[in-house]
């Protein structure tokens, strides 16, 4: 926990590799303060073929955030601003990156380590 799931097009990856843009999502999650660095999760879903982004295929970038709930709305806003910022340096001619950020319930979490 946390886990960043970044669905894109396939077409991004020519512009930064998928090292770079796994990197750069856990630099900038782990530098919020928010999680211990080695709970972070980043995981990258190119999407070749299957998509449509208003109708036709364009570029695109969306990162789904899932942490544990706990967090102030502020302190998620700024994850948010602080992941899209990133992603707008690394993919200033990709017309949309978006994200949005869920929170787990800890009383319905449940992982290996914990039965």
């Amino acid at each position: 926990m946390p886990h960043f799931v970044i669905d894109c097009s396939s077409d991004i990856l020519k512009l930064q590799s998928p090292t770079e843009v796994l990197e750069s999502i856990h630099t900038v999650a782990a530098a919020s303060n928010l999680f211990d660095e080695a709970d972070i999760k980043v995981r990258l879903n190119p999407f070749k073929k299957h998509y449509l982004v208003g109708g036709k295929q364009e570029p695109f970038i969306h990162v789904f955030a899932n942490i544990m709930e706990g967090r102030t709305k502020e302190q998620k806003a700024n994850l948010s601003k602080e992941i899209t910022r990133k992603l707008y340096q690394l993919f200033p001619e990709v017309p949309f990156i978006a994200i949005n950020i869920r929170d787990f319930e800890k009383e319905t979490y449940c992982n290996k380590s914990m039965i």
